[in-house]
């Protein structure tokens, strides 16, 4: 049974959070990802599909691959963070269900040529569940995110995931101590009637 968090909590990950687009000095450190990591793989996944798959970045030299594969004003922030991730989606996650899934044979839910584009949409829609669990978990152990799509996908795969062509690039993110002198006041948000109907 879950309990309410405090708002505190709330304001920490949801209503004061922001996107940065700059950092402190302040690291990003080892353990740390380990931690968001280990918070965020709790996430729910279709049958526990977990296909994400995250290359962090904390050396210069990673940091700069991937910036010269990101468009826009986006190669400066990556370059600049402390910590930048690449999150991946594994098109061959079914592999992995007999371990995730062990309940049933979920692995033959998927399995076979004739399922490419059903394990794309899984591999998708579940991967972008874990990147947006990747953000929460970031902000929930007091550091700050600023995801980003301004880039060049097969040059992020190429870089990054060469050596597997069954994982490609959902989205990118950089990760640190956000430095508030980079945002931008925040921008509207639509109240419930906007964009919601109960039926």
């Amino acid at each position: 049974m879950g309990e309410t968090l405090s708002d505190s909590a709330l304001d920490t990950i949801f209503r004061t959070a922001r996107t940065y687009n700059g950092y402190t000095d302040a690291p990003v450190t080892e353990a740390q990802i380990r931690q968001i990591y280990d918070l965020l793989k709790m996430g729910p996944t279709s049958a526990n599909q977990q296909p994400a798959r995250f290359v962090w970045l904390l050396s210069q030299a990673a940091k700069d691959k991937l910036a010269d594969c990101a468009t826009g004003t986006n190669p400066d922030k990556i370059r600049k963070a402390p910590a930048a991730v690449v999150i991946g989606m594994d098109a061959h996650f079914h592999e992995h269900l007999p371990f995730l899934f062990p309940h049933t044979d979920a692995r033959s839910w998927f399995a076979g040529d004739d399922k490419a584009a059903m394990r794309h949409d899984h591999a998708f829609r579940n991967s972008s569940l874990q990147g947006a669990y990747l953000l929460i978990a970031a902000r929930a152990i007091g550091l700050d995110t600023g995801p980003m799509s301004g880039f060049d996908a097969q040059a992020v795969n190429k870089a990054f995931f060469a050596d597997q062509p069954h994982v490609t690039t959902n989205f990118i993110a950089t990760l640190g101590h956000g430095d508030p002198s980079t945002i931008f006041g925040r921008s509207p948000r639509p109240d419930f009637d906007r964009f919601n109907r109960i039926d």
